[in-house]
């Protein structure tokens, strides 16, 4: 699977959603309220691993899943 392939979903235990993607120009973020960002990989690396990493696994919860193709 290539990184356009794929949509990332993180989800906080207080139910704060997240959502990147991967278009022609780059990573992007989705924030729960609708508010779209440009980001770089560094940056994207940059929100995962953290809460990847964390002692307390069970805060937020990261999800894959493969795009549709049309």
């Amino acid at each position: 699977m290539k990184n356009d392939e794929c949509i990332i979903y993180m989800t906080t235990k207080q139910g704060s959603k997240q959502v990147y993607r991967r278009d022609k120009k780059g990573w992007t973020q989705e924030s729960s309220k609708g508010i779209i960002r440009r980001m770089t990989a560094e940056q994207l690396l940059s929100h995962l691993l953290p809460p990847l990493a964390a002692k307390k696994k069970s805060m937020v919860t990261i999800r894959v899943e493969r795009k549709k193709r049309i």
